[in-house]
């Protein structure tokens, strides 16, 4: 996901596809998607078949992906707002690759486990390279295409979530674990390539008060999400929408094989179901986002999720299930898309990356923790009672939103304030 960050200052800048920043930024995640998913299924498949199936060793895929944002995620966002953006990523995608090519020799001359390196060195890199994104975004797009921007980025994550599987288990079982590997090097060595297009970092003076200061900074970011109700509301549409998605994504299975008494194997048609239709609403959300305000989209997302949620819970119908899943899919991009926004309009460009570095870990700190406690659920309660459960957090999270509903961005009440 991208990151936020300084305010632009042009008034009217071009059209959203002539966007030199946006045709930069999305052409280096294209290339950065295809290394990741590679990477995915590769290290994947590679240790389902090394050990077996073991379920504790693949589980430690998962860590060695998530465990770096709960410790990076606050340290990389202050560090992001100290750090010229720009710099920072193409060293951050230079450094992925480097490490790569460095545990490819590993694994070539050494032990196998080190395979989980590739994983935990990358997603720490990403917790400085997503907020520095995010600080450009915020200085090189128009507040008016803001939204529509995000959606474009939704829109790239879901062909990735349809193609992405596919693409790495085809490498995977085409060229092995090594090749598959090499392709997310010389994706990243692209991207920090592509990257350099980007214009040049403004040098900013940070003066004497700033140098030595980062713990003052570090708790800034947290003050900063406290005192505004907006973000303190969003850091609750994170906490809710997480423990939800967590607890659903692990007993999605089980939807699959106990309420629709189908084979493991038809878990792949409900994950491209999804795929397509975030996909589609990405776009659609991307035609009209100008329009709607990020709180209402948000809202629609959460209670939407919180309907179709519930319905999958009780569906033992297949055709049902799959109708209900493409909905949710189509208006689930409402929820990414007015997380990221409300994150760029409400924060300063001075603090966004720590206010992304306060929030996101939010999200995934509950998810992974829902996830861990889902068999456990499960042991307890039935599948509808637990979807019941995880429906009611989307509600609250989306009722959450109408108290701030009425909410203007800073600077949209900056210009009524001049215009008054």
């Amino acid at each position: 996901m991208l990151e936020l960050g300084t305010t632009t200052t042009a008034a009217k800048g071009p059209s959203l596809f002539g966007n030199r920043f946006l045709q930069t930024i999305l052409l280096s995640n294209v290339l950065l998607q295809i290394g990741i998913w590679v990477r995915n299924f590769a290290i994947l498949l590679f240790v389902a078949d090394k050990t077996n199936n073991d379920p504790y060793a693949i589980s430690l895929i998962s860590v060695a992906e998530f465990a770096p944002i709960f410790v990076f995620s606050f340290i990389g966002g202050t560090f992001a707002d100290r750090w010229r953006p720009r710099r920072t990523m193409i060293w951050c995608d230079l450094l992925s690759a480097v490490s790569v090519f460095a545990v490819l020799l590993t694994i070539h001359f050494g032990s196998w486990k080190s395979v989980f390196l590739v994983t935990f060195i990358s997603a720490i890199l990403s917790q400085f390279s997503q907020p520095s994104g995010m600080r450009l975004f915020k200085q090189h797009v128009p507040e008016e295409q803001m939204q529509q921007g995000m959606a474009l980025f939704q829109s790239l994550m879901a062909i990735f979530m349809v193609l992405g599987p596919m693409l790495g288990t085809f490498a995977y079982s085409k060229f092995g674990l090594e090749d598959s590997i090499s392709v997310m090097g010389v994706a990243f060595l692209l991207s920090a390539l592509v990257l350099v297009r980007l214009p040049k970092d403004k040098v900013e003076s940070r003066g004497a008060q700033g140098k030595g200061q980062f713990r003052k900074e570090f708790a800034e970011g947290f003050r900063y999400v406290w005192n505004s109700k907006v973000l303190r509301m969003l850091g609750l549409a994170f906490i809710l929408a997480g423990l939800a998605v967590g607890v659903t994504q692990a007993l999605t299975l089980f939807i699959v094989t106990e309420r629709l008494q189908q084979s493991k194997d038809f878990l792949q048609y409900l994950l491209m179901v999804s795929g397509a239709a975030m996909l589609i609403g990405g776009g659609i959300v991307a035609m009209f986002a100008k329009r709607v305000p990020p709180q209402l989209l948000l809202a629609i997302g959460m209670l939407s999720g919180a309907i179709c949620t519930i319905i999958v819970g009780y569906s033992t119908s297949v055709p049902l299930t799959m109708v209900i899943q493409f909905i949710n899919g189509l208006v689930f991009p409402c929820i990414h898309i007015g997380i990221s926004t409300m994150i760029l309009k409400w924060s300063d460009a001075s603090i966004v990356g720590r206010v992304n570095g306060v929030l996101n870990p939010l999200f995934v700190g509950m998810m992974v923790i829902s996830m861990s406690v889902a068999g456990s659920l499960k042991d307890s309660f039935s599948l509808v009672s637990i979807y019941m459960g995880a429906g009611i957090l989307f509600l609250i999270g989306g009722v959450a939103m109408i108290a701030i509903m009425g909410q203007r961005a800073p600077e949209q009440r900056q210009e009524a304030e001049t215009v008054a």
